[in-house]
Parts: C-alpha cells; sequence; structure tokens
C-alpha cells in the first residue's frame, strides 16, 4: 500500500521562498500613487510596511532566503503534509488521483502563519512596535495575532463586522495571543465614521476594514501596517506551500494535472500554484484553476483595471481583477474570500492565460465541504470548500471521460471556528447569491479611468 501522508522533516523544509516575478513573461504593472496617479516609490511605502517588505514587493529575483528566526517559527507546524484523498476517490468514484497539501495544521488553523510570521519578524527588525490589520472570516487576524506574540508586537485588527457578529471564536483566538479586535466599519476612524454616517447598519467589507487599518497605522506613533493577502510579498512568503508539494509529489512519484486554490485575494492559491506556474512558462503542460464564490466574483465578472485597494481610496492603485472598490459583497460564509479585487500577481497571470478562474455558489461548496469531512475526516473551512468543490468537478470530469488525471488542492484551512455555518447549512438557512450584473456594473462604473 502506498502512503496516505507523505512527509517531510523539519530539515526538508524549503530554505527560500520562490518569487514568481523573476519567470513571468512581462513584468506586474506597477502600483500607482492614490493623489498622483505616477508610480510609486519605495519611500511613498516606508509609512505603512516595513523595508525589508518593501524591498520584497519590488524583487526581481527568483529566490530570496528565509531568515532562521523565521524558519524556527514555521518548525512548530512545518513542512505540512501532503495526503492522497484516497476516500475522496473511492466516493466519487473517479479514476482521478487527488491529492491535498493540508495547511490546516498551523496554529491558526490556515495557510495564513506563512506570511504572518515573515511580516511580524521583518517588523521586529525594524524596531515597530505595533502591527495594524483588517480580516475577513478572521483566518488573517488570528494568523497575525499569533505571530505577534512570536516576537512580541501589539496587534491591532480591524474585523469586517458581519464576519465579527458571524465567528466569535476567531475573535477569541486573536484575543488569546493579545490582540485587539474591532468591528469594521468602527468609530475609531475618519474612514469608518464616514462610512457610518453614510450606512449605519453596513456589515462591512474588506476594502472598508482595510482603510480603517491603514488610516490606524499612520496616525499612530511606531506602527505599521500589514496585509494578508493580494500584494507581491504576500504571495512570496505563502511559496513555501508549493515549494514543499513539490518535494512530497517526488516523493509519491506523482506530478498535478490540474493545480486548484480557493481565490479572495488570491495568497493561498499563488502559494501552491506559483511554484509548479513557473514550470508551466517553461513548457509544461498544467492546468491551473482558481476557484472564487458567485456573490464576489472578480475574476469572473471583475475587469483588468487599475484600482484602489480600499473602500475610501487611501491605498496605491494596483492593476487587478477587481469589482470595484465600492463593491460590498453579500454576506456569505467564506468571509475570506469577500474582496473586490484580486492580487496583481495572479491577475496578471490569469490575464496572460496562464491561470483560469471557476466561479461556485455557496450551497455546493457546503455540499462538497460535507463530502470531504465524512470521506477524508478535517471539517473544511467555508474558503477551502470552494478548493473541494472545484476538485470535485475536475474528479467528476474524469470519472465520464475515463482519464487518470493528478489533481492536486490547497487545503487552505479547518473550519472547527465556522460551525455556525454548517449549522446554518444544515438548518437550511444559507442560499446562493450571484451578484446582480447591474449592481457589478454600477461598482465598475466608479473606477478610476486611467488607461
Amino acid at each position: 500500500m502506498s502512503s496516505k501522508r507523505i512527509l517531510l522533516s523539519e530539515s526538508e523544509m524549503p530554505k527560500a521562498w520562490y518569487n514568481l516575478q523573476a519567470d513571468l513573461p512581462e513584468p506586474v504593472p506597477p502600483p500607482l500613487h492614490p493623489a498622483t496617479n505616477q508610480p510609486i516609490g519605495p519611500a511613498d511605502l516606508e509609512p505603512i510596511f516595513a523595508r525589508a517588505l518593501i524591498a520584497q514587493e519590488v524583487s526581481q529575483e527568483r529566490w530570496i532566503d528565509i531568515p532562521d528566526d523565521i524558519l524556527r517559527v514555521y518548525a512548530i507546524w512545518r513542512p505540512a503534509p501532503l495526503v492522497r484523498a484516497t476516500n475522496l476517490e473511492k466516493a466519487l468514484g473517479t479514476p482521478a488521483r487527488i491529492y491535498f497539501k493540508d495547511e490546516s495544521h498551523s496554529p491558526a488553523g490556515s495557510h495564513k502563519p506563512n506570511t504572518a510570521v515573515a511580516q511580524a519578524y521583518y517588523n521586529k527588525q525594524e524596531g515597530t512596535h505595533q502591527l495594524t490589520t483588517e480580516t475577513g472570516a478572521g483566518q488573517w487576524g488570528t494568523a497575525l495575532a499569533f505571530a505577534c506574540s512570536q516576537f512580541g508586537i501589539k496587534c491591532k485588527v480591524y474585523m469586517v463586522k458581519i464576519s465579527y457578529q458571524q465567528k466569535p471564536y476567531r475573535r477569541s483566538m486573536m484575543h488569546v495571543w493579545g490582540g485587539e479586535v474591532t468591528p469594521s466599519p468602527s468609530e475609531e476612524t475618519n474612514a469608518g465614521r464616514s462610512i457610518l454616517a453614510a450606512d449605519p447598519d453596513c456589515p462591512g467589507s474588506l476594502g472598508m476594514a482595510i482603510s480603517e487599518a491603514v488610516e490606524a497605522a499612520v496616525t499612530s506613533g511606531n506602527a505599521k501596517y500589514t496585509l494578508g493577502s493580494v500584494l507581491n510579498h504576500v504571495m512570496l512568503h505563502q511559496t513555501i506551500i508549493g515549494l514543499e508539494a513539490e518535494k512530497q509529489m517526488k516523493i509519491a512519484e506523482d506530478y498535478p494535472d490540474v493545480v486548484i486554490g480557493c481565490v479572495g485575494g488570491g495568497s493561498n492559491f499563488a502559494g501552491l500554484a506559483f511554484p509548479f506556474l513557473r514550470h508551466k512558462i517553461a513548457g509544461k503542460d498544467i492546468r491551473f484553476v482558481a476557484a472564487e464564490p458567485q456573490s464576489c466574483p472578480s475574476m469572473s465578472r471583475g475587469q483588468y483595471r487599475y484600482d484602489y485597494g480600499d473602500t475610501v481610496k487611501m491605498t496605491p492603485l494596483l492593476k487587478m481583477h477587481t469589482l470595484g472598490h465600492s463593491f460590498v459583497p453579500a454576506g456569505i460564509h467564506a468571509g475570506g474570500l469577500r474582496y473586490h479585487g484580486m492580487a496583481p500577481m495572479v491577475s496578471l497571470a490569469a490575464k496572460l492565460g496562464l491561470i483560469e478562474a471557476a466561479a461556485f455558489h455557496q450551497l455546493e461548496c457546503f455540499e462538497a465541504a460535507k463530502l470531504f469531512a465524512e470521506t477524508e475526516g478535517t471539517i473544511p473551512a467555508p474558503e477551502t470548500s470552494h478548493a473541494i468543490r472545484a476538485a470535485v468537478v475536475e474528479a467528476l470530469k474524469c470519472k465520464q471521460t475515463g482519464e487518470e488525471k493528478c489533481i492536486l488542492f490547497n487545503f487552505s484551512g479547518h473550519g472547527l471556528c465556522d460551525l455556525g455555518s454548517y449549522d446554518r447549512y444544515f438548518a437550511g438557512e444559507l442560499e446562493d447569491f450571484a451578484y446582480p450584473i447591474d449592481r457589478i456594473q454600477a461598482a465598475l462604473a466608479e473606477l478610476p479611468v486611467l488607461e
């Protein structure tokens, strides 16, 4: 019998991150200054980000060494297992071979600490006393609170209000690690107060929470802002996932025909996909599927345009697939996927035809999550269920065609803090929501005209 779980020793953990910017056929368009619409320089970002992270953001180096202090924290849970989903294969009756990279073993229960630890480390090296951030479902907030606790930094989190209400145990986790959590939009910032003045019952969005977190960083003493997805350096840190998976697939004597990840801002998808994507760029035949919600389909129904990363237009403009910075998504339970834009590197890869998007409704994703939990044991996060649904779709295609393809997806996090979502699913209280095209068009109409 071949091994179900393929493990690496701690000594086999990758010692450098992979930077896709070195191999993309064309450069990622530069961020633009929100006031001038001109390309932004590193000095413009220093009030917000650590200098080392700014350097990584623009680096064209293919490999960037991982500092020993980061590797020591990674070793709490890394290397992460690669698992052959044999029980799921059997339940589906598919000839496909399905593997998943299990990122649920981290302290926060998801892939997010891979970059949170790195960002906390570099900020600590530069003397930062507090980090501010936003969080949707709470995965990123918990990851940053954990990372800050490892390096002795204060953590302030603005959590999207609907998720703050839906996911109380994520709040509890942040508090255990010393984080301070505020539902967003709030009365603490000018951005929050302006949003509430226009809509007192606003459920919040990641764009709004970003506005508050950025404002808090630039108006507080010795504080910096951190982002859990979208930016190039975040994609970079997450590539440890795919680099480990490459080693593990070699041990399994197999190789993926299809690589899948769920996408909100793009970080867990990039983390698994980018190391394999360099081989596609070099000519290898691999498909990459980015699974997103029908209620927030930035890649499927958005436009590839320059847009602000936040609602009140404080952040630099990024060239990305976007639904518009004023887009307010429905309160689906995959809170980590409710972002109006997509990472510039993921967006460029899609524009170049290197990856494809697939949008799914939340009910079919919960159905896939239930099947996964029944067959493979772990309860998936609602975000992760989108990747599982995409893998199921690919496996069922193989059942129809008889093809014995190898499918690899990122199991980006467990759902043990999302059981209220499952309760609502079983009670029949969840419904599918495809965003009305007129509301998407209204948000897109507010995009800056720069091209």
